[in-house]
């Protein structure tokens, strides 16, 4: 627990955490009061009562945790908003035989490069004042990160819900919550106008309204939180797409002005360019190992296969695609079995018609 001091300049100390920060790498700090906004916490509520969150019943059981800062880490009075850039390039996997994977998981784990920062930037601050009361979270607990990002003026919330800046929307965000009094700054103004671009990009509509995603049509979602069948009527409609989605940021102007992220989210084993019979080869074991370290890895091998099993069955079928699909035909899962059958059922389809 910080014991305020009123020696301490805490603008000034507010400024040279920023400085700290940079140094670390991050390309944005700001700070926020511990007190989400009103209209924020309704929006969510009411959203969760809409079931719009589909399975994520994390989401429903913390809700309250995240209105209330100060029950999550007691004595916490402000939080320090902190993002990096991770654009790791601007390929498109635009071929029906790649795969495609959401840019933010083609690198390392973004968890634990983040959380790390945090921790550093946070001892280089107690190296300067002195001990106090601090947590550190990216992604980690039910945090409304994007509400601070936005109060403490690094960016406005997109029509998509992302945060955005006139540096764009590839930055991962992470927070720390501390009982440090210091000033907060100012929120920017949001700058989306009358543009519709993220809402219309949408491949499967999930943008039900700007602002509102229904997270039970999000492809990120399906493809990631979505633990059992994807729904049928929602399959082609997810294209290629074995891992996330990014295409609300594809289509975003302000994305014409990101800047190439950190490189650490640098692509690892030709994830960006990666066709999809090689990924559908993949064994368990092959599967862990060349994903330890990336988010991926926590769907699991069954998961990685249903995916990849829809994006097949969504590609022109080809001799090779078809072999992959028929070679998966009589795996254990169940799960993995059905979409397997799908696919197979549109390849045989296509070759009818």
């Amino acid at each position: 627990m910080h014991d305020q001091d009123s020696t301490v300049d805490y603008a000034a100390l507010k400024e040279n955490i920023r400085s700290l920060g940079q140094k670390l790498g991050f390309s944005a700090i700001g700070v926020a009061r511990a007190e989400p906004d009103a209209r924020a916490v309704a929006r969510l509520r009411d959203w969760l009562a809409a079931g719009k969150h589909g399975d994520m019943d994390y989401m429903a059981r913390h809700a309250d945790l995240r209105a209330r800062p100060a029950e999550l880490h007691p004595g916490t009075l402000t939080v320090i908003s902190a993002a990096v850039d991770y654009l790791p390039h601007a390929k498109i996997a635009d071929q029906p035989e790649q795969a495609a994977i959401s840019r933010y998981a083609q690198g390392r784990d973004y968890h634990k490069v983040i959380r790390n920062r945090l921790q550093k930037l946070a001892e280089a601050i107690a190296a300067e004042i002195g001990p106090y009361g601090y947590r550190v979270f990216s992604d980690s607990a039910p945090v409304m990160e994007v509400e601070y990002a936005q109060q403490a003026g690094i960016g406005w919330r997109g029509k998509h819900t992302l945060l955005l800046s006139k540096e764009g929307s590839w930055r991962f965000l992470g927070d720390i919550y501390c009982d440090l009094p210091l000033p907060p700054d100012a929120p920017i103004e949001p700058h989306c106008g009358t543009c519709t671009a993220c809402i219309d990009a949408c491949p499967t509509g999930a943008i039900t309204a700007p602002y509102e995603v229904d997270a039970r049509r999000c492809i990120s979602y399906l493809t990631i939180e979505l633990a059992g069948q994807i729904p049928n009527e929602l399959r082609p409609l997810i294209g290629n797409r074995i891992y996330g989605c990014d295409d609300c940021q594809l289509y975003c102007p302000w994305n014409r002005f990101a800047r190439l992220g950190d490189a650490d989210f640098a692509p690892r084993h030709g994830l960006d360019s990666a066709r999809l019979v090689e990924l559908f080869a993949w064994d368990e074991a092959t599967f862990n190992e060349r994903l330890a370290g990336n988010p991926i890895r926590r769907i699991g091998h069954e998961r990685w296969l249903r995916n990849i099993a829809v994006a097949i069955g969504n590609a022109p079928p080809t001799v090779d695609l078809t072999q992959a699909l028929k070679s998966r035909a009589d795996h254990a899962s169940e799960l993995v079995r059905e979409h397997v059958a799908w696919a197979l059922a549109r390849h045989a389809k296509a070759a009818d018609d």
